[in-house]
């Protein structure tokens, strides 16, 4: 490691706190806390370098890439570290801010710390989209709720498709013989109108920003898959970045956490439900676009105006899909499997088809 300083940022809104390890094996040290200041980082990272090179890192956290992104620019080797993924030492029960920096430090210099693959400011930004617009459905879930359920209490149920303009017309014509009740329905149905209208107007953005988006062609390609629109796209897209770090598919259904939970020790070996590690955002939507699969293979019009544009691989790729997955389904659900675990299989392998098309030579030079 040559004359290498390896350096761990504990940061936060306020401060940082710095630590160093020498790359002769003497213990790390902790050199102080700092302002939470680029170009105060960037300072006392030259000072610490007199003599050397320096490695630092931090971990991912709510203050984004903007550092790492500096200090890469500013010319030092930075990694952004998981944090679920940094070795814990069992019966520590201290933690502070100096303990941390100290302890970035010295995994870092011993090679224990995986990094995170940090995206690209314009593949950031997408994906701090379709997280707001993920945001504005729940809200609008939350709101939906709480007015149908405030219709319950007051003994009005509604026959026929929910959230519909008829339904809606149906709740604002509801008689109360209180008025607060009544002004209770006003304010309810106004959230859940705010609530819609703020999904609607973030789908529009996304549609829009997605075709100056240097990720288009991967959100087009995709959107070959049963199940896969233009929002399931974006999400995988903007949220799994360059798949080509994955070297094969089952390293990304790993990282997505769709593989089975193992305790083995021995002869015993005990597998589980799967681990739930990794980008939560990702398998909830593969879970949901698995569900098409529970139909028999077929190219419906939009599914076949979708394809329409794809190379012939992707094509073949996105036509497998059907074929390999729908009879996944049904093979499971004749073996007695639920549903939910069925669908959950099927997601775990359309990570695959999803990997397979985004390797496509064409998109990997995109």
């Amino acid at each position: 490691m040559g004359n290498v300083r390896f350096v761990g940022l504990d940061v936060h809104k306020e401060s940082i706190a710095v630590a160093v390890a020498e790359s002769d094996g003497t213990a790390p040290q902790l050199v102080g806390e700092i302002p939470s200041d680029t170009a105060r980082v960037i300072k006392t990272l030259r000072k610490l370098g007199k003599g050397g090179a320096i490695r630092c890192c931090y971990e991912a956290g709510p203050t984004g890439y903007g550092l790492y992104r500096a200090l890469r620019a500013a010319g030092f080797d930075c990694v952004v570290i998981a944090p679920s993924l940094v070795p814990k030492q069992a019966g520590v029960r201290v933690k502070t801010d100096s303990r941390d920096a100290v302890k970035l430090a010295r995994f870092l210099r011993s090679g224990d710390l995986t990094a995170v693959d940090v995206p690209d400011a314009s593949t950031e930004a997408m994906r701090d989209l379709e997280r707001a617009r993920e945001d504005a459905k729940n809200a609008e879930r939350v709101a939906r709720h709480q007015l149908s359920k405030f219709l319950l209490r007051q003994g009005h149920r509604y026959v026929g498709t929910t959230w519909t303009d008829k339904h809606m017309a149906w709740m604002r014509a509801l008689p109360f013989e209180h008025e607060a009740h009544h002004r209770v329905l006003v304010d309810y149905v106004h959230a859940v109108d705010e609530a819609s209208a703020r999904v609607t107007r973030l789908d529009k953005d996304i549609a829009e920003l997605v075709e100056s988006w240097s990720l288009k062609p991967l959100v087009q390609a995709l959107q070959g898959l049963r199940g896969v629109r233009l929002l399931t796209a974006v999400v995988l897209a903007a949220e799994l970045g360059d798949m080509a770090r994955f070297a094969k598919p089952a390293q990304l259904m790993g990282y997505l956490g769709l593989v089975p939970s193992e305790h083995s020790s021995g002869e015993s070996t005990k597998r589980g439900g799967i681990t739930r590690t990794g980008n939560t955002h990702v398998r909830r939507i593969l879970v949901e676009s698995a569900w098409a699969y529970r139909f028999k293979p077929a190219l419906g019009p939009r599914l076949k105006e979708r394809n329409e544009p794809l190379s012939p691989p992707v094509r073949a790729i996105a036509w497998k899909a059907q074929i390999r997955l729908h009879g996944r389904y049904a093979r499971m659900l004749a073996r007695g499997k639920n549903k939910q675990q069925t669908v959950t299989a099927v997601a775990r392998e359309l990570v695959g088809f999803v990997w397979a098309i985004a390797r496509q030579p064409a998109l990997l030079a995109a």
